[in-house]
């Protein structure tokens, strides 16, 4: 299962997906650190299914997104590529932001 949790903005919605699994943990790899102890209320949201996320990616502005199976939802739903996403300690990651000129 995955949290997702959207925020309404004047420019469209931030959304943040966290893997189950993942949230209360904290993720480091050298100087990088991912604290979802300390974050987790950003994530935690609706708890959905993979199959689930139907309809959920209309007007985005932001996106958080770690995790394997979030990630992999991302990137099939065209909003980043496989190159875009990172690792920490063999976690995925992603941002995206969208930028109007």
């Amino acid at each position: 299962m995955i949290y997702f949790k959207r925020y309404k903005t004047d420019h469209g919605d931030i959304i943040a997906m966290c893997d189950e699994e993942l949230l209360g943990k904290v993720i480091k790899e050298g100087k990088i650190e991912i604290d979802l102890e300390k974050y987790a209320s950003f994530y935690k949201g609706e708890l959905i299914k993979e199959e689930d996320v139907e309809g959920l990616f209309d007007e985005i502005f932001s996106a958080n997104i770690i995790g394997e199976r979030s990630t992999k939802i991302i990137i099939q739903k065209g909003l980043a590529k496989e190159e875009e996403v990172k690792k920490v300690a063999g976690i995925p990651f992603v941002q995206i932001f969208k930028v109007d000129y």
